[in-house]
């Protein structure tokens, strides 16, 4: 695969020196501007020799929140004599996916989490000196979480015996019901069900068959697949052998963003410990049942994870996303039969093939089924990843078991910055019609007690179909802030991820995306009145409403989320930064 190979031409040099993709390109008998087509898009690649030193903190989010301005300001300030001779550089990178210890950097693709900048400034110097930067790892800090999880039936020992169980008495179509019955959804945002995905492909024509696990994991807010990894990979190898024996596919791949390096390793052991337990690659548990699986290293880019530009990506190509029909189930990866689906989901394959699929969904309270993950950052005393029951309060989730907030609520983002952001109490008017017909009883209660205008929503049951119903998104990235925070800021933040992580693919996008940056920074620098606030009101609603329907992936349908969601219910924050104080 040509894009392992730039992985390596570069881990060799620190970037794709010109020879050496001449090289490969005369031993692949690719063209060379293809090569450079494909290594010019991924922002991992370098096709320059880079500084003795670079320095990336991130900017998204949580970072964002903790003072990633100010850090990057003073170690800029700091290696200033380094910069200016050329020895070192000094930027902003998208979320690193370390956004429970903010703020995170890379010195020369060494990950740091919850430095100082004192620190970070010194191991670039150390790195100066010949003394390479040792990351932080993710395995080697207690993390805050509400274990031990349902989610492991072996306490962490990895016996494979999900695997084992299903090669003694492979009967397909009981592991399809099951799903169905635990009504296990997909966990990376689409919430499509399992068993429909597992089933179309299993049914699929064709002999070669792929199942591919989606660890790119790159949306700001969003860690718990890098955990799973760390502490819990036999369960999502587990799952992707499961999804392989059962669909009848050929080979597997784990698909990990390069950041998590340490998840890369983790997983890569975890096979080999498998193979050698004969629960994955050939004769799996003495059968003639075979399935390998290797780790596929994503060159980067937020846009991977869109199932579609993932498997571009894997075939050597830019990873822009494809348009449908078809579906990856039938023409996926080489145009074969394809599962594409979260590391959550393949997580939680093992207990339900042991414990059933009614276990699965018993775990579930408030009428919602199952149980799922979710990662929580911003202004809470404890983030991290908690398993919670589907239909659990938020609540629950902020004061009971992260701690609270330092001070009162003010917003809370439910899907990284997809979702836009919800106010403390929203109101009821903003929810489409009918909503009270479609939420739980005791929900519409409590809106009506409390004078049936605003949700408190700190009362909001976390379920995907729970929100939907409210005409809102949830995803596994949950983003807290206080009353101290300047929503319109987060927002220009928010727009400002989306504007640079943008494929270019479709024009509306491409240009949307930057077109609402320009528009929030405008706001941001006092540079709009009133009434030419107004205008931009208009032409945002114009701008997000274009590109949902004529964007190909998610990521242009949400692009205008956070700002529109920061004009409409944090007026006093706008009115701010509105030259004359606004209306």
């Amino acid at each position: 695969m040509i894009i392992q190979e730039l992985h390596r031409i570069q881990h060799r040099h620190r970037f794709l020196p010109e020879e050496e993709l001449r090289r490969l390109a005369e031993r692949t008998g690719t063209p060379l501007c293809r090569l450079q087509e494909v290594a010019s898009f991924f922002p991992h690649f370098k096709l320059a020799a880079p500084p003795a030193v670079e320095v990336h903190v991130c900017h998204d989010m949580a970072c964002h929140q903790h003072g990633c301005t100010g850090l990057e300001r003073a170690v800029r300030s700091a290696l200033a004599g380094e910069i200016a001779a050329g020895q070192v550089s000094v930027r902003f990178v998208s979320c690193l996916g370390r956004c429970d210890r903010p703020v995170a950097a890379v010195v020369n693709d060494a990950f740091l989490a919850a430095r100082t900048g004192d620190q970070i400034v010194a191991i670039a110097r150390d790195a100066l000196g010949g003394r390479p930067p040792v990351p932080d790892a993710d395995s080697g800090y207690e993390p805050r979480s509400n274990r031990p999880w349902r989610i492991d039936p072996y306490g962490g020992a990895g016996t494979y015996d999900a695997i084992r169980g299903f090669a003694a008495a492979p009967d397909r179509q009981r592991l399809i019901n099951e799903l169905k019955a635990a009504d296990l959804r997909g966990m990376g945002g689409a919430g499509v069900p399992a068993h429909q995905k597992w089933n179309d492909v299993w049914k699929a024509k064709g002999e070669e068959k792929y199942v591919i696990c989606n660890a790119d994991e790159s949306e700001p807010g969003t860690f718990k697949d890098r955990e799973l990894l760390t502490r819990h990979p036999h369960l999502v190898l587990e799952g992707v052998i499961l999804a392989g024996l059962l669909t009848g596919a050929t080979r597997g791949w784990i698909y990990i963003r390069h950041e998590y390096a340490e998840q890369i390793a983790i997983m890569n052991a975890e096979i080999r410990r498998a193979e050698s337990l004969g629960a994955c690659g050939p004769r799996i548990a003495g059968t003639a049942m075979s399935f390998p699986v290797e780790v596929f290293t994503s060159p980067g880019g937020y846009i991977c994870g869109e199932q579609s530009a993932l498997v571009e990506a894997m075939e050597d190509h830019r990873a822009q996303p494809r348009n449908k029909p078809p579906q990856l189930e039938t023409n996926g990866l080489h145009d074969r039969p394809t599962l594409v689906s979260n590391v959550e989901t393949f997580a939680w394959a093992p207990v339900i093939a042991l414990r059933g699929g009614q276990w699965y969904a018993d775990t579930g309270t408030a009428g919602c089924k199952g149980s799922r993950l979710f990662s929580i950052s911003g202004d809470v005393a404890r983030p991290g990843v908690y398993e919670l029951a589907n239909g659990t309060p938020l609540r629950t989730l902020i004061h009971e078991l992260c701690g609270g907030t330092p001070r009162p609520l003010k917003a809370f983002a439910p899907s990284g910055p997809s979702g836009g952001f919800l106010p403390a109490m929203l109101p009821t008017a903003a929810l489409p019609r009918g909503w009270e017909k479609r939420a739980p009883t005791d929900l519409v209660e409590q809106v009506a007690t409390g004078g049936g205008t605003h949700l408190d929503i700190l009362d909001l049951p976390l379920d995907l179909q729970r929100f939907r119903d409210l005409g809102l998104a949830i995803g596994a990235g949950l983003v807290v802030y206080d009353e101290s925070r300047d929503m319109v800021a987060e927002a220009v933040n928010c727009s400002q991820f989306f504007r640079d992580e943008s494929c270019g693919k479709c024009v509306p996008c491409r240009l949307g995306s930057h077109k609402i940056v320009e528009m929030g920074e405008e706001l941001l620098s006092g540079g709009l009145d009133g009434p030419r606030l107004e205008d931009r009101r208009t032409l945002v609603d114009e701008l997000t409403r274009a590109m949902e329907m004529t964007s190909i992936c998610g990521l242009g349908m949400v692009v205008g989320k956070p700002f529109q969601s920061a004009l409409e219910f944090f007026p006093e924050d706008v009115r701010r930064h509105v030259a004359g104080g606004g209306r």
